[in-house]
């Protein structure tokens, strides 16, 4: 699965191979600039006729300037292929993330799926960048440039290469002996800390009220010393790794130094002696890269198969999937469902509904049937299944038995098609951290400011909303700044602009006092437009005034 994910990272041949082709010329510039530099500073104090040195001096600033140049539009080309092909790489993520909420995610933390979302897949652009590019292009160098003082000497280009060799073997070795653990715990531990962070910030209510605050400190405190730790790993092994590749640079020198000075003036010029004994620190530098490459990939491996773990583990069968492709009607129609009066908007028989992994079903053998503009109220006890019978209504979940909108079976319908006409109103309502706007146009994103103030007054939020500086009005992170029955009306507010034919509202007066509770429940069951047909999932008893159907489960 990893490995699939590491291929989505990558450019498409097209856009990868100018940064290839320009990272070899950059690099090649290197080698020769240091090369040509030290043949014209021996060469020159031979002093030859000046035309004899024209070329070289020519060479050398052209060189110069090529090395710079290459690298600059080397960089813009590799970034711009890489970063175009993470922002697709993130939508398809996202993508393969939404169906596995909530069921499908098992016993991942909050900090595990952040940090796979953000951090992990951030990390796999370095598959193109900082593996496969400079691995192809430290080899193509590397060889050409033994090529290339295999012709000047053939006893040195030997020497060099087993010098790199040894050297590269003896890097690779130690990289993988100090921080091979620490590579693949990178990921992990970044997760761990941002996990305990967003622990912190999320519950920062309760645990200031039972006196937890140190603990959490305490536990985000050995968080970051680990992830400190894996770091310094890293960090070590680098260094060491340099160390080495330096002293196998050097010998490089010295044994070429050694070995072709006694043939210096017979069988070996000066100028190409110093260039010789000069151009292994070039190489060296160049084949350092395909060292980090492998260092490199094991981090980049390693937040793939987070990655990987999260969104292409195959999906339990209690989770449905939306075929890639799915038809939305032949006019695009988000609702292609034909609603009859005459037919039940929402038949249900015998539904089940059992939750990934479990052995028993948490719903079963619920019939109803229910019209445009019928209400029909779910009540039961805590546990009793009501929030997982409304997660299958919308499709988050699936069921057994049947389960019909207008005339059509569920599973028949497209998932997405389905949501664009049972809508759901969660117990505790999602809120962006935008101002009441961006909250409600998430609904319907064409809607006008008067569209949405007309959403609010059916709502009973509008006064509200005017006085708190009308549709600009913050509504905090996770709706913090407003209660939880406004945070209820905001979502229904959602659900009218939606134009859901079928609405269900799931425990809307939670955590509200009886009075106040009943105020609400009424309001909102006002709001709802008389055509539509309504799903109540409560455990209270309903306010008088409100007819409806009765289902109890449990």
């Amino acid at each position: 699965m990893s490995a699939t994910l590491l291929q989505r990272a990558m450019p498409s041949r097209r856009r990868r191979t100018p940064g290839i082709v320009l990272g070899v010329l950059a690099d090649a510039c290197v080698v020769g600039l240091l090369a040509l530099s030290a043949w014209l500073i021996v060469r020159a104090g031979e002093q030859p006729p000046i035309l004899h040195l024209t070329f070289a001096v020519v060479g050398v600033r052209a060189l110069a300037i090529g090395r710079a140049a290459f690298r600059y539009v080397e960089r813009i080309a590799s970034h711009d292929a890489a970063l175009a092909q993470l922002s697709d790489l993130r939508s398809e993520t996202f993508a393969a993330l939404v169906p596995r909420v909530p069921g499908a995610l098992g016993a991942s933390r909050r900090g595990d799926v952040l940090a796979a979302f953000v951090d992990d897949v951030d990390q796999l652009q370095d598959e193109p960048l900082r593996v496969r590019q400079p691995f192809i292009v430290s080899t193509v160098v590397v060889l050409a440039s033994l090529a290339v003082l295999a012709i000047a000497s053939p006893l040195a280009a030997l020497i060099l290469a087993g010098m790199l060799l040894v050297a590269g073997l003896a890097a690779a070795l130690l990289a993988a002996r100090i921080s091979a653990r620490s590579d693949r715990e990178l990921s992990a531990a970044r997760a761990a800390l941002v996990d305990r962070l967003l622990e912190r910030s999320s519950a920062a209510e309760v645990l200031a009220a039972f006196g937890a605050e140190p603990v959490q400190r305490r536990r985000i405190a050995e968080a970051e010393a680990h992830l400190t730790r894996v770091q310094l790993a890293r960090s070590r092994a680098a260094g060491l790794t340099g160390a080495i590749l330096t002293l196998g640079s050097g010998a490089a020198s010295v044994l070429i130094l050694l070995a072709l000075a006694p043939g210096v003036g017979a069988g070996i010029s000066a100028p190409v002696f110093a260039a010789a004994v000069i151009v292994p620190a070039a190489v060296f530098e160049v084949f350092a890269q395909s060292l980090q490459a492998l260092v490199a990939r094991r981090t980049v491996a390693a937040s793939a198969a987070r990655v990987a773990a999260i969104t292409e583990a195959p999906m339990p069968a209690e989770v449905p999937v939306e075929e890639p492709g799915a038809d939305t009607g032949e006019d695009g129609a988000s609702t292609p469902v034909r609603i009859d009066p005459a037919v039940p908007l929402v038949a249900v028989e015998h539904l089940g509904v059992t939750h990934p992994g479990a052995t028993a079903p948490a719903v079963a053998d619920v019939t109803f049937d229910l019209r445009a503009g019928e209400t029909l109220v779910i009540s039961g006890e805590s546990g009793s299944g009501k929030t997982t019978l409304a997660l299958a209504l919308v499709r988050l979940l699936d069921y057994t038995g049947s389960y019909r909108v207008g005339e059509v079976e569920a599973r028949a319908l497209p998932v997405h098609v389905l949501r664009g006409m049972v809508g759901l109103c969660e117990q505790q309502p999602h809120l962006f951290d935008a101002d009441l706007r961006q909250n409600l146009k998430f609904a319907r994103d064409t809607a006008t400011d008067a569209e949405l103030m007309d959403a609010l007054a059916r709502v009973g939020l509008s006064e509200w909303a005017e006085q708190r500086g009308g549709l600009d009005a913050p509504v905090g992170e996770r709706g913090a700044l407003v209660s939880g029955g406004q945070a209820q009306r905001i979502a229904l507010a959602r659900a009218i602009l939606a134009d859901f034919p079928v609405v269900v509202l799931d425990e809307p007066t939670a955590g509200v006092d009886r009075d106040r509770a009943d105020r609400l429940l009424t309001d909102l069951m006002g709001a709802v437009p008389a055509d539509r047909a309504v799903i109540l999932i409560t455990h209270t008893e309903l306010p008088v005034g409100i007819d409806a159907q009765h289902l109890h489960i449990g």
